[in-house]
């Protein structure tokens, strides 16, 4: 499972003792933002390739000599994509795409990266009249191997932390549109707060990667590793703060094992379904109505679950995801013949499943369940 870092390791820091400190976290890939010119990019890669990490590189030299720059780096064994833009309107698609296709014809290997905005942007960002118009077209105008989007839904005011109305839309409408495409998409969580955007813990963050994973993304992204220093907004306590490791960066590395853990379920798996339980569902969501064979009973109690099923092979894998971000919740299954519960190290227990169960799912944490067809 891809793991990249944005605002990774800042170009004066690029050594192969921090590209290890990353690894050891569970990053797989690492994306600076900008490097100033090849020269840095040249020496960075050779010191995560050391570390054995790959990066994803953005240099001036990419926009004014896109085939020469490319032609350079595109055998180094660090390489692993070229960044483009952050949050293009659709204005700038057109360009955008004659520029890929230029580094694509020399490169048809390495990736081209793209991120996309988040459907809280306003219509002047987004250039059309709705996001899912953002989106599809520039499904349709861009060729990538992949898709991302960045939204970060735990906003704060004060001392009050809220989850976004339309965060799991905005999982809905990107999943369903590049699902179309027959493309994977990548998405974000926050692990770097400002003014507005709740600071991470352990339960903030699983709650949004393992939404992410539940909606079929098939690579996570964390704004940002390094903390930036930008006039512009106030970040701080990112996992690197000030040159050293917070308690972020001891979350993360939890957190990243368990996502290497699950890579058998999430990685390369179908989406076949996915539904909410609860008082209230989120916007734009569908409401859990029918079970798959052979789960006869699935209730949960309190805030409500993402209820994922995923298929892969001869496997049926069913992904509970506790939505509330500060609280346990229940989750009452019972099934007709044997499943088996998987577990955060990716082994499998049975459960005798012929009785109904009560398992207590941490603060936006995840149970997964798993049977052949």
């Amino acid at each position: 499972m891809p793991i990249l870092g944005w605002y990774g390791i800042p170009e004066n820091e690029a050594t192969v003792e921090r590209f290890t400190e990353m690894k050891e976290a569970g990053f797989t890939l690492n994306f600076t933002h900008s490097f100033s010119d090849a020269d840095k990019v040249a020496s960075a890669l050779d010191m995560a390739q050391k570390a054995g990490m790959k990066i994803v590189i953005r240099c001036p030299e990419l926009g004014t000599e896109p085939e020469n720059t490319t032609h350079r780096f595109m055998e180094h064994p660090a390489l692993a994509g070229y960044f483009f833009r952050d949050e293009p309107s659709a204005k700038d698609f057109s360009s955008l795409s004659t520029w890929v296709k230029r580094v694509q014809s020399v490169d048809d290997k390495n990736f081209c990266y793209i991120n996309l905005l988040p459907n809280y942007a306003t219509i002047e960002q987004l250039g059309v009249d709705t996001y899912r118009e953002y989106v599809n077209k520039f499904i349709h105008e861009v060729p990538l191997s992949f898709y991302s989007f960045d939204n970060y839904p735990l906003t704060q005011t004060g001392l009050k932390v809220s989850l976004r109305d339309g965060w799991y839309e905005n999982l809905e409408i990107f999943s369903d549109e590049a699902r179309k495409a027959g493309k994977p998409f990548w998405a974000f969580a926050l692990t770097t707060p400002r003014t507005g955007l709740a600071v991470p813990n352990l339960g903030r963050l699983r709650l949004q990667v393992y939404s992410n994973l539940a909606y079929g993304a098939q690579g996570i992204q964390y704004f940002t590793y390094w903390t930036p220093s930008t006039p512009k907004y106030d970040f701080h306590d990112g996992p690197i703060y000030n040159g050293k490791r917070t308690s972020v960066y001891d979350d993360l590395t939890i957190l990243n094992n368990e996502i290497k853990n699950l890579s058998g379920v999430f990685l390369g798996t179908n989406v076949v379904s996915v539904a909410h339980t609860g008082e209230i569902i989120p916007k734009g969501t569908k409401r859990l109505s029918e079970l798959p064979v052979p789960i006869q009973v699935l209730e949960t109690i309190g805030e409500g679950a993402v209820v994922s099923l995923l298929e892969k092979g001869e496997n049926k894998f069913l992904v509970v995801v506790n939505r509330d971000y500060i609280e346990s919740t229940e989750l009452h299954i019972k099934a007709s013949e044997k499943i088996k519960r998987v577990n955060k190290d990716g082994s499998l227990t049975d459960i005798r499943s012929q009785k109904e169960k009560s398992i207590k799912i941490g603060p936006g944490d995840v149970e997964i369940f798993v049977w052949e067809k």
